[in-house]
C-alpha cells in the first residue's frame, strides 16, 4: 500500500506532538509555516515576523479600551507592511493606534485605510469575506504562466479590495485586471511591492 508510509509517518508525527505537550502549536504551526512558504516569496524569517507583528499588533487594540468599544478595525501584515481597515468613530483613536502599530520593531510601513463613520453589520462582514473568496477564487484565471495565485494576499473591506504581494510588474498588472472585472469590486488598492 503507498500510504501506508506516510499515514505511518503521520501517526509518528501525532504521538511526538503529544508527547512533546504544549509544543504541539509549535510542531503544527511549524508545517503550516512551510506548506505557506512553498508559494510564498517572503522569506520563512519573514513569514514569521509578519505573524508576530500581527499578535503585537493585537495585543495594542485589545488593550486599548476605547479603541475597542469604537472601531472594527482588520489588521493584516505583510512582508513587514501592515494594513488597517474597517470602521472607527474618529480619526484621533485611529491615528493613535497607526502611530503605536508604526512603532513596532521592524514595521516598515502602515497603511491606514480605516473609514470614519458606523462600525460595520454582521452582514457587511459576511460580504467582504464573500467577495475576497470570489476575488481569490478569480486569481486562479490570470493568464501568466507559471503564476501563483497564493502569492496575491487579499483583503476587502466595503467593496474595496486590497491586494498585497511581491509580484513581478507583469503579474501585478494581470491580477489588478483580473480583480477589477469581479462582480461586487468597487475599488481596486494596489499595496504589491515589486519584484
Amino acid at each position: 500500500m503507498p500510504s501506508y508510509p506516510h499515514a505511518l509517518r503521520l501517526l509518528s508525527l501525532v504521538l511526538i506532538a503529544g508527547l512533546l505537550g504544549g509544543c504541539t502549536a509549535m510542531v503544527v504551526g511549524g508545517a503550516a509555516t512551510g506548506a505557506v512558504a512553498a508559494h510564498d516569496r517572503r522569506t520563512i524569517g519573514t513569514f514569521i515576523e509578519d505573524k508576530e507583528i500581527h499578535v503585537k499588533a493585537l495585543r495594542i487594540l485589545h488593550s486599548d479600551k476605547e479603541l475597542e468599544q469604537q472601531s472594527n478595525i482588520d489588521i493584516t501584515v505583510y512582508n513587514l507592511q501592515v494594513l488597517l481597515t474597517g470602521q472607527a468613530a474618529n480619526a484621533e483613536i485611529v491615528t493613535r493606534f497607526a502611530d503605536k502599530i508604526a512603532r513596532i520593531a521592524r514595521v516598515r510601513k502602515v497603511y491606514n485605510e480605516v473609514v470614519i463613520g458606523a462600525e460595520g453589520t454582521w452582514s457587511d462582514a459576511a460580504a467582504d469575506a464573500y467577495l475576497t473568496s470570489r476575488v481569490k477564487l478569480a486569481l486562479f484565471d490570470v493568464g501568466i504562466k507559471d503564476f501563483d495565485p497564493l502569492r496575491v494576499k487579499v483583503v476587502s473591506s466595503d467593496g474595496t479590495v486590497y491586494l498585497m504581494g511581491l509580484l513581478t510588474p507583469d503579474e501585478a498588472d494581470a491580477v489588478t485586471e483580473k480583480v477589477r472585472f469581479v462582480s461586487g469590486v468597487k475599488k481596486v488598492v494596489k499595496l504589491f511591492e515589486y519584484l
